[in-house]
């Protein structure tokens, strides 16, 4: 791995990480349904504008728009759309603590599901991570986390989860950016319904901060952050560009204690830590031990981050 994709791997990361953040801005301030729909359709039309810029087509093939309803539905739709309602009730780094588990969720449910065999430090990674994530929550329950906010949070990374199962093989696409414009445009479809029926009418208290964060969150995980992990993916391969997840946990708490005072304990701290080590773990335990550096790395996405994960 050299310096560049090092670069490229920690941007992706601080990126997703910080969108917990902006989000949690989003939903105090506007009707978060309502704010995720306008920002998947604004997304869209970006995305797409750059796919047809780089000269990207709209006949995919029909992998492909499996891959644009899955991801569309599950990730945009289901994962986010619960996250960002839930965020009203749950701390950006209670939420990013719990997202993070997604690459540890694929893991065990490669293996329940497929039969994908599991390493021994793969296993070890995975009880790390719960342990992790038990102990975070664990204390942060008994300073109020709201339960059914935390529960929305994990119905959301299970979404996410079969999302990114069912729609492996989809990384070496040459019109990834259509994908990802697509897909975000099915996420606002979905979602504009249930928007319109739960939160008409609702005020939004408008200030710089929120359009600061909207315009943030649109633009830097929802665009920026996509366009980034696809040039990692082909740089290094899916399975080594995952191994930068394992700072999501430490980023997301970090940056909502800095910009929201959010909570940053012993506890936290500790337990992003753990999360962190456990995530690292599993994804090094996939990379084939024999796999030399001048192998063409493996396209295949164990997830496709099409926006900011949050």
């Amino acid at each position: 791995m050299d310096f560049k994709a090092i670069l490229m791997g920690l941007g992706f990361a601080l990126m997703w990480a910080s969108a917990f953040t902006t989000t949690r801005m989003i939903v105090l301030a506007a009707p978060p349904l309502t704010a995720l729909v306008i920002r998947f359709a604004l997304s869209a039309v970006v995305a797409v504008g750059l796919a047809r810029a780089m000269g990207q087509h709209w006949r995919l093939s029909r992998a492909e728009w499996r891959t644009v309803i899955v991801f569309g539905l599950c990730q945009n739709a289901l994962y986010l759309g619960l996250n960002w309602v839930a965020m009203q009730y749950v701390e950006a780094s209670a939420a990013a603590i719990i997202a993070s588990v997604m690459p540890l969720a694929v893991a065990f449910m490669g293996w329940a599901i497929y039969g994908e065999r599991l390493r021994p430090m793969a296993v070890a990674g995975l009880v790390a991570g719960v342990a992790g994530v038990v102990l975070i929550m664990g204390v942060r329950l008994q300073h109020g986390l709201s339960v059914p906010g935390l529960i929305l949070c994990g119905f959301g990374v299970v979404a996410l989860t079969l999302a990114t199962l069912a729609a492996r093989g989809a990384g070496g696409s040459r019109n990834m950016m259509m994908i990802v414009g697509m897909q975000m445009a099915v996420g606002a479809l979905a979602l504009l319904l249930p928007a319109a029926a739960m939160e008409w009418g609702r005020p939004v208290d408008w200030s710089p901060q929120l359009v600061l964060a909207f315009v943030y969150t649109v633009a830097a995980p929802g665009i920026g952050a996509t366009w980034l992990w696809f040039l990692l993916v082909n740089r290094i391969g899916a399975v080594r560009a995952a191994t930068f997840h394992f700072l999501s946990p430490i980023f997301g708490v970090a940056i909502a204690a800095m910009l929201l005072g959010e909570r940053f304990g012993a506890s936290d701290v500790i337990g992003a830590l753990i999360v962190a080590a456990g995530i690292l773990m599993v994804q090094m335990a996939r990379i084939p031990p024999d796999q030399r550096p001048d192998q063409r790395p493996d396209q295949r996405s164990p997830t496709m981050r099409t926006d900011a994960r949050s």
